[in-house]
C-alpha cells in the first residue's frame, strides 16, 4: 500500500538528487541551491537553501552520522556543509576543473569520493580536506559511486558502462563493460554474503544501466585479518592456497588463466617460482604478452615480500620500484620517487602522475633532503 503524504515544491528548476539522513531530507537541483527539510513535518529548516554553487547540483549526500551533507556541482567543486547551521566546511576544487557529477561519503566518514564528468574520480580527506588520491577511467563521464560497507572498496559508473573497482589507495582492481549503453546507478549492499573463504570477503553489488537491465555481483576483497608483519607477510608468501592464487588473478586482470593455475595446484610457494621457461613449458601460456604480464605481476609480489620481510616503511619505498629510495625527490604531484625512476618515466612521454593519473604540472623534480637523511638513519639503525 502506497499513500502520498507530502508534496514539495520549493526549488526553481529540476530536482536532481534526494538524500536522507535520521532526521532530515535534502534535495538538490539545477536551480544551483540544495534545500534542507525536517522529517518531523517536512517544514524547511531557516538556514535553508544553501547557496554557494554557481552552476546546477548534481548530487548530495549525507556522512553516516548525518551532521555533514557532501554537494557537488557543475562549477567543479564539492562542497561539505554543516547541516545544523548551513554553514559550509569545505570547498573541494576538482583537480581537473571538470564538472562534478557525483558524490559520496565512505561509511567511516574519513573519505569523500567525487566524480567528475572526464572520468575523474577523486578521494578526500573528510577530516583536512585535502585531495588524498585521485584515478581515472578511460572513457565517458563518471556518474555512479558507493563504497562497499566496510569501506576498503569503491565502485565507480561511467556513461560509457564500464563499472570500475577501487581499493582505498585508488588502485583500479577490476574494470569492465557492465552495460551497453552506460551506467545510471551502482550500490552495495549493506551486509557481506555468507559462505566465503576465510580471509575473502564478498559484498553484493547491484548496477543500473540505460540498456534497461539491473545486474547482480558478487565483489570480492582479500581482507587482512590482522596488521602485524607476520600476518601482512603471509599474505604475499608460500601459505597463500590456491583459492588465494585465483583471487590474486582475478584482481591482477588475468582471469583467464585461474583454470590453467587451478589444474596445475598452484599456490603461492608455486606462484613465487614461477619463470619464463615455466610459463610457456610447463603451464602452456602461449601468448607471449599474458605471460610478460604474468612475470611483472610475479616479480611485484616478489619485491613487495622482500619489502615486507625487512621491515622497510612504506614511506621509503618508491611507488614506481617498490624498492627502498636511495635518491628520493618530491614530483609536482607532492609525491616523493626515486630520482631515476621517475626521470624514466617523464622520459616514456609518461606526463602523468604516476599515483593520481592526473597530468602533471611540471616536470621538475626536488630533491627530498628531510626523506633521505630519514632513510639514512633508519639504515644506521637497522643495519648494524
Amino acid at each position: 500500500m502506497v499513500k502520498l503524504i507530502h508534496t514539495l515544491a520549493d526549488h526553481g528548476d529540476d530536482v536532481n538528487c534526494c538524500a536522507f539522513s535520521i532526521s532530515l531530507l535534502a534535495t538538490c537541483s539545477l536551480d544551483k541551491t540544495i534545500r534542507l527539510y525536517s522529517l518531523s513535518d517536512f517544514t524547511e529548516l531557516p538556514h535553508s537553501p544553501l547557496k554557494f554553487h554557481t552552476y546546477a547540483v548534481h548530487c548530495c549526500r549525507f556522512s553516516p552520522s548525518g551532521h555533514v551533507l557532501a554537494s557537488c556541482s557543475t562549477d567543479g567543486t564539492t562542497v561539505l556543509w554543516n547541516t545544523q547551521n548551513g554553514q559550509t566546511l569545505a570547498v573541494m576544487e576538482q583537480p581537473s576543473g571538470s564538472p562534478v557529477r557525483v558524490c559520496q561519503f565512505s561509511p567511516d566518514s574519513t573519505c569523500v569520493a567525487s566524480g567528475a564528468a572526464d572520468g575523474t574520480v577523486v578521494l578526500w580527506n573528510a577530516q583536512s580536506y585535502k585531495l588524498y588520491r585521485c584515478g581515472s577511467v578511460k572513457d565517458g563521464s563518471l556518474v555512479a559511486c558507493a563504497f562497499s560497507p566496510n569501506g576498503n572498496l569503491l565502485v565507480t559508473g561511467s556513461s560509457c558502462g564500464d563499472l570500475t573497482v577501487w581499493d582505498d589507495k585508488m588502485r583500479c582492481l577490476h574494470s569492465e563493460k557492465a552495460h551497453d549503453l552506460g551506467i545510471t546507478c551502482c550500490d552495495f549492499s549493506s551486509q557481506p554474503v555468507s559462505g566465503g573463504e576465510q580471509g575473502l570477503q564478498f559484498f553484493r553489488l547491484a548496477s543500473c544501466g540505460q540498456d534497461c537491465q539491473i545486474k547482480i555481483w558478487v565483489v570480492s576483497f582479500t581482507h587482512v585479518l590482522a596488521r602485524s608483519m607476520e600476518d601482512q607477510l603471509k599474505q604475499f608468501t608460500e601459505d597463500w592456497s590456491e583459492e588465494d592464487v585465483s583471487m590474486w588473478l582475478c584482481t591482477q586482470g588475468l582471469k583467464d588463466l585461474v583454470g590453467i593455475f587451478k589444474i596445475n595446484n598452484i599456490d603461492g610457494k608455486e606462484l613465487l617460482n614461477l619463470t619464463k621457461e615455466s610459463l610457456a613449458d610447463d603451464l602452456k601460456i602461449e601468448s607471449l604478452g599474458l605471460r610478460s604480464k604474468l612475470l611483472r605481476k610475479i616479480e611485484e609480489l616478489r619485491t613487495k615480500v622482500k619489502s615486507l620481510s625487512s621491515g622497510i616503511p612504506d614511506e621509503f619505498v618508491c611507488p614506481i620500484t617498490r624498492e627502498l629510495m636511495t635518491d628520493p625527490v618530491i614530483a609536482s604531484d607532492g609525491y616523493s620517487y626515486e630520482r631515476e625512476a621517475m626521470e624514466n618515466w617523464i622520459s616514456k612521454k609518461k606526463r602523468t602522475s604516476p599515483m593520481t593519473n592526473l597530468v602533471l604540472p611540471s616536470v621538475v623534480l626536488t630533491p627530498n633532503r628531510t626523506l633521505k637523511m630519514a632513510i639514512n638513519r633508519w639504515l644506521e639503525t637497522h643495519q648494524k
